[in-house]
């Protein structure tokens, strides 16, 4: 059997096209549907109406709400995001973590991003998901690290991905755990705060 009359998992389908143009209709249709009713309240009928794909089409490409979230998540894994590059690691740092803080500062915009995350508590497909989007995501933030080691400003062997997470841990525990504000200043000093341990060796790996 070839692969093209091979039945896919629903949501796994990445052609381009009409098939594109359908995904991303579906995905913006999620997105707004998490923002306005969260996971509990998302159906594949909203999806439907709201996309202009017909409820058939959806209930076989996608199978079910947790496909949706599942595949909306992938989609945006595929962009072409890249980290900011300032010229040294503590304004890489800050940069990271203002877009945090433009993501989750104000609730229209943290609606759909929280919603996800919510989703992940009650679908483990979709926990499945987020893990696999920011694991890729803070790959990418390696890069910020390892410029800074080429230019001096951390030492050989920091833990690129416990670097990234650093900086971004304070903000998501603020805004997702004890649901306080977050805004430039936390961004900027959370950045700070990192950007000297990683200057002290704090971000090496233990020894035994």
């Amino acid at each position: 059997m070839s692969t093209e009359s091979a039945t896919p998992t629903p949501g796994t389908v990445r052609p381009g096209g009409r098939t594109a143009r359908t995904r991303s209709a579906v995905r913006d249709a999620v997105l707004t549907g998490l923002a306005e009713h969260g996971y509990p309240g998302l159906t594949v009928e909203y999806v439907a109406e709201r996309s202009g794909i017909h409820k058939t089409t959806v209930y076989r490409r996608w199978g079910s709400v947790e496909g949706l979230v599942a595949d909306a998540l992938d989609l945006a894994g595929e962009d072409a995001w890249t980290p900011p590059d300032t010229g040294d690691l503590e304004g890489d740092l800050r940069a990271l973590a203002r877009e945090v803080t433009e993501t989750f500062g104000s609730a229209s915009a943290a609606a759909a991003p929280t919603a996800f995350i919510a989703a992940a508590f009650q679908s483990e497909r979709a926990a499945q998901a987020l893990r696999d989007f920011y694991t890729e995501r803070f790959a990418r933030c390696e890069s910020v690290v390892r410029r800074a080691v080429d230019r001096g400003e951390a030492p050989s062997g920091t833990d690129a991905a416990a670097v990234v997470r650093a900086v971004s841990a304070p903000m998501f525990f603020r805004a997702l755990i004890t649901r306080e504000p977050i805004d430039t200043p936390f961004a900027d000093q959370t950045a700070a705060a990192v950007a000297v341990a990683v200057r002290a060796g704090a971000y090496l790996p233990a020894r035994r």
